[in-house]
């Protein structure tokens, strides 16, 4: 299928490339209003307790949440007086219908009030019933809180998510500044030649821009975050520069085999280009998008999303790389090396020439390691366990403001609550159902008695519901605190009553609970289907579980790093961030997902020259050498291109951005120099023959019709000058 698409495009490439760029500035224009169709929400199960009381909460008494804190401070006026609270009753009047505030006049809790007496807060319930609905409140309400004379802070999870979503778009802006120069430039050091460098930039932004059109279409259909642009950004630019990488690199040394400039010989470079790095392409882009696609076992939204976004950029750049890149290629022949830098173009011509057959410094390195193979793959399986090992005593939680920057206008508020108003409270919200006055405070007092819990006061009662709010010291994501929740829950009610307990941190223990169920799930389709197209690409039973384990492997060392790092606390000051203590439990899910499938990228990469060669050779030696010296430049100029995209999100000031920055950037660096120049040739040494092992049917099946390399027919040259006289053509 791939050699007649090759052939097609080597043929017809003007129309291709035509057709292609139509599509793709169709896309751009209909993908530019993609983030009036996003939301903001997303982030709960609804099959949980706390999505369940709030749900029985909203139903019976409206919104009960606190989910905005605002903040009136005078350096004159003092709360209590009545022009201070004039200024404030005013500006509450005028809020829209369905929000909710109670100023501290009216609750009588000395809590809202600062020590000094001249700051008091108003708690603020946001309209509509869903989380999308409640951040369109906030956008509504924010601009008009505002009060004469008064300054105003807002603090809660709304003033949260805004500043995340603002600060993130503005830190994506500026990603995208730092890391597209930077690739230019690399791809100027790697090609020699400006006509090749522009490549990839060429093929990542159609890839980024037909995503956003296809991100578009999914969200006319269901509710997909906003954050899945963020994805979108990093997975379609870096896989576009990658595959891109990899096509020129083949195009250029197939047309390196060939003399003369007719057509006919551009042509065949093209068609074989397609046969090899084009088919590696495909069944990489389709390992990454499986590795997404596992993101919608979960029932959060915000997951769903990541994995609709990541998939839409993955198969749209696999797609470009296909389309637009060889139909570049073949309108361009050997232009492709035009406006050369001549030292930069010597440089590259030699390290090219390196790559040709066993020889060269990578393949150098293969056969050290293979001659020790049993002490490379002990030693670099010890240290990477090592560098994971504090991952074993991760903490989880989830976001709450110190994701932001020190000076993010809610961060500053919700400190100056924790410093002025008292130490940092946390809460949750009780609804019992088919409870009597006299069973409500025998529950409530039973309820005061779980340790920590500090407060529990009835809120509102209807139609035979009562709710209740219980508080404690503390911030909301700390273990104490979810331990607080599982242990309010464990409190039996009077009678034949029922309880539900919602709140922050009952949301974080459920988010944990069913992340918890749900990852089994998401690592048997990702293994699954990772075995089956590695099986059709190579024809190995082996080769599949290999990767799978050795995968696992470079992404517990960074899982370690972050873990270290970020829960743990080191580096804050050269990083510039405040550690909480623990990760967000969404982010190494994320990490998960897309590190999966960005290791089997660069395995698929690698094992497609080592299949080629042992196709020609049946020698494991020399495959092996031959494929990792053919690959070693590529696979490690292609991370370090995406490196940078990814590594420029490490500059985010939320730290959870700067989390995935750094633990992917990580995990690529580990995967494309430690596993894949040493761990992958001992191994494979090790196995031996044994590296091509399937069961007969499934052996004979794939001979006959597995997704295979075209070999060149007998008496063909190969790069290394030697003929194959033995291989019959496919």
């Amino acid at each position: 299928m791939i050699d007649r698409w090759g052939r097609y495009v080597a043929r017809r490439s003007l129309p291709v490339l035509l057709i292609a760029l139509l599509v793709a500035g169709i896309a751009a224009a209909f993908g530019a209003g993609v983030f009036g169709s996003l939301s903001n929400g997303g982030f709960d199960d609804p099959d949980t307790e706390s999505a369940r009381e709030l749900a029985l909460e909203r139903e019976t008494f409206g919104n009960q949440a606190v989910d905005v804190i605002a903040i009136y401070s005078s350096d004159t006026l003092r709360a209590d007086a009545p022009a201070f609270q004039s200024a404030v009753e005013q500006t509450l009047a005028e809020l829209p219908d369905g929000v909710t505030a109670t100023p501290w006049f009216a609750a009588g809790d000395p809590s809202m009030t600062s020590h000094d007496g001249h700051a008091a807060t108003v708690l603020i319930s946001l309209a509509g019933e869903t989380q999308d609905e409640n951040s369109d409140s906030f956008e509504e309400i924010k601009d008009e809180l505002a009060a004469d004379g008064l300054e105003v802070e807002l603090a809660g999870p709304w003033a949260v998510y805004t500043d995340v979503n603002h600060i993130t778009s503005d830190d994506l802006a500026r990603a995208e500044l730092i890391a597209l120069p930077l690739v230019l430039l690399l791809s100027l050091v790697i090609f020699g030649s400006l006509v090749a460098a522009s490549m990839p930039v060429l093929v990542g932004g159609v890839a980024v821009v037909g995503a956003l059109g296809v991100l578009r279409l999914i969200a006319g259909v269901t509710e997909v975050s906003i954050f899945s642009v963020n994805i979108i950004t990093l997975l379609g630019m870096g896989l576009a520069i990658d595959y891109a990488l990899f096509v020129v690199s083949r195009f250029r040394e197939e047309l390196a085999l060939r003399a003369g400039d007719d057509p006919e010989a551009v042509r065949d470079a093209l068609r074989r280009t397609m046969a090899t790095a084009g088919r590696t392409v495909l069944f990489s882009g389709l390992t990454v998008a499986a590795a997404m696609s596992s993101l919608l076992v979960f029932p959060q939204n915000f997951l769903r999303s990541i994995g609709y976004g990541g998939m839409a950029a993955v198969l749209v750049a696999m797609v470009a790389s296909l389309t637009v890149l060889p139909a570049v290629l073949g309108l361009l022949g050997r232009r492709i090396d035009a406006g050369r830098v001549p030292f930069l173009n010597r440089s590259a011509g030699r390290r090219a020439q390196g790559e040709h057959g066993d020889t060269g410094a990578w393949s150098r390195l293969a056969h050290a390691v293979m001659r020790r193979p049993i002490v490379f793959a002990v030693a670099i399986t010890a240290v990477l366990l090592a560098i994971g090992s504090p991952f074993l005593g991760v903490k989880w939680g989830s976001v709450d403001y110190r994701v932001l920057p020190d000076d993010a206008p809610s961060h500053v508020a919700a400190e100056r609550l924790n410093t002025d108003f008292g130490p940092e409270r946390s809460t949750a919200n009780v609804t019992l159902r088919g409870a009597d006055e006299e069973q409500v405070a025998t529950y409530a007092a039973d309820l005061l008695t779980v340790d920590r819990v500090v407060d529990v006061h009835p809120v509102a009662e209807r139609e035979g519901v009562t709710l209740l709010r219980v508080a404690w010291e503390g911030n909301s994501q700390t273990e104490a605190s979810q331990q607080v929740v599982r242990d309010l829950r464990e409190v039996a009610t009077p009678g034949d009553s029922e309880a539900l307990i919602g709140g922050l941190s009952a949301d974080t223990v459920d988010l944990l609970g069913s992340i918890g169920h749900h990852l089994p799930w998401m690592a048997l389709v990702v293994v699954l289907v990772m075995l089956v197209l590695l099986f059709l690409a190579f024809g190995s039973l082996v080769l599949p579980v290999k990767a799978v384990l050795m995968n696992a492997l470079s992404i517990t060392a960074s899982f370690g790093v972050v873990t270290w790092i970020f829960a743990d606390g080191h580096l804050e000051g050269p990083l510039g961030y405040t550690s909480s203590g623990f990760l967000d439990a969404t982010q190494p899910i994320l990490m998960l997902a897309i590190l999966f499938g960005l290791s089997m990228d660069y395995e698929v990469f690698l094992l497609s020259r080592v299949r080629e060669q042992w196709d020609a050779t049946h020698d494991n030696d020399l495959a092996v050498a031959t494929g990792v010296q053919k690959t070693g430049r590529i696979i490690t100029s292609a991370a370090l291109l995406l490196a940078i995209v990814i590594g420029a999100f490490g500059t985010s000031g939320i730290v959870f951005m700067k989390m995935i920055g750094i633990g992917m950037l990580v995990a690529l660096l580990i995967d494309a120099t430690v596993v894949r120049a040493l761990l992958v040739p001992a191994t494979m040494k090790l196995l031996g023959d044994f590296n091509w092992w399937a069961p007969a049917p499934l052996a004979r099946w794939w001979q006959r019709y597995g997704f295979r390399e075209e070999s060149r027919t007998p008496g063909e040259q190969v790069e290394d000058g030697t003929a194959l006289q033995d291989v019959a053509p496919r």
